[in-house]
């Protein structure tokens, strides 16, 4: 009985111990051992974040075409492997069956039979381009290369190489001041025309017709002032009739829209 009474008052000093440690120990003595701490649980989903907030998807385009459709869209230069024959191609976003609009120019045809046929254009799977007719079936795929430039090829017309065109850059009235030649297609040049600097009204500038022009389609139209127009040349009549051309190159500019008879400012 008394061996009981013993064990329970130590263990009731080993409850108490720690309380009174710091009254009765001496100065130097180290304190007592701290019981062991349980770490508390984290929460789970505090140490991952991104599975409450996923990572923001990449957004689509406005006109829903992938990036590499998107690259497609604007001018392009399209011609045989000698680049002896050339004609432009406009890529637009508007829908057609089995793609987007193709534009060709009117004298594509002349040069490229297959291209009568050509209505729209469209990327596939593979990367690979295919220019299509109204049925969305493919006239001619072409092959990426390099940046900027497909090829391919048919049986009938051989290869084909399709560019980038890339805008030239938009020139000043003061840029084109001076004396032009006017000639049908690469004929011979039939008239000359200076654009001069000086003002024939509010936007436009003088225009003369130099003696011994006989072309009956340029004495009809007789100009006699000019303008720039968001990069395009402009060439006006009294009655308010106008002419519009695009830069062909640093010397020439062609009548547009496109015509049988094409019409072409050459610098002299």
């Amino acid at each position: 009985m008394r061996k009981n009474v013993l064990i329970a008052i130590a263990i009731a000093a080993g409850f108490h111990g720690g309380a009174s440690w710091a009254q009765n120990a001496p100065p130097d003595a180290p304190p007592p051992s701290a019981p062991a701490q349980i770490p508390p649980v984290e929460n789970p989903q505090a140490q991952s974040p991104q599975l409450q907030n996923p990572p923001a998807q990449n957004p689509q385009p406005p006109n829903g075409l992938s990036d590499a459709a998107n690259a497609l869209v604007g001018k392009w230069e399209f011609s045989n492997a000698d680049h002896d024959k050339i004609c432009h191609f406009n890529f637009r976003t508007d829908a057609v069956t089995g793609g987007h609009r193709l534009d060709i120019d009117k004298n594509c045809p002349n040069l490229f039979p297959s291209t009568k046929d050509m209505v729209g254009w469209a990327v596939d799977n593979y990367g690979s381009l295919r220019l299509i007719d109204a049925h969305g079936n493919s006239v001619v795929e072409l092959t990426e290369v390099e940046n900027g430039m497909y090829d391919g090829f048919t049986p009938e017309e051989g290869r084909y190489i399709l560019q980038s065109a890339a805008a030239p850059p938009m020139l000043s009235a003061d840029d084109l001041a001076g004396d032009w030649t006017v000639a049908h297609a690469a004929g011979k040049p039939v008239c000359t025309l200076t654009l001069a600097k000086a003002a024939a009204g509010t936007d436009v500038l003088v225009l003369k017709i130099k003696p011994g022009c006989a072309d009956a389609l340029i004495m009809r139209f007789n100009p006699v002032a000019w303008r720039m127009d968001e990069g395009e040349l402009v060439l006006l009549s009294p009655r308010g009739e106008s002419w519009q051309f695009e830069q062909n190159d640093a010397n020439s500019w062609q009548r547009v829209p496109e015509s049988s008879d094409p019409i072409l400012l050459v610098r002299q």
